[in-house]
């Protein structure tokens, strides 16, 4: 039998305490995968919000739309006429006591 010396002994101590450390170091990893919040539970919560901002992202386009629209309606070169009441009827309050507003949404 081979007799260890002392600094053989704390080396091998230190051995053990240093893969113990790396051993909890992964285990954290991995929890941190799984429960973690961008981990393999949160996956669903994720790509639910992915779908809702998504939806968003349509709205918002649509909305853009209709506001491109309407600017292109109230170029000052060929304003619409249409537009023009509008805006003058809700804006001022301008119209003929015989008109009835109807606004839908």
């Amino acid at each position: 039998m081979v007799k260890l010396t002392s600094w053989m002994q704390r080396g091998a101590k230190r051995g053990g305490a240093g893969q113990g450390l790396a051993l909890i170091a992964l285990l954290l990893m991995a929890g941190f995968a799984i429960l973690g919040p961008t981990g393999l539970l949160a996956w669903g919560d994720l790509d639910q919000a992915l779908q809702d901002r998504k939806a968003q992202i349509v709205a918002l386009e649509q909305e853009q739309a209709r506001l491109e629209n309407r600017v292109a309606l109230a170029d000052p070169k060929n304003f619409d006429p249409d537009l023009a009441g509008e805006l003058l009827r809700s804006e001022l309050n301008v119209g003929h006591p015989d008109e009835y507003v109807l606004t839908v949404d």
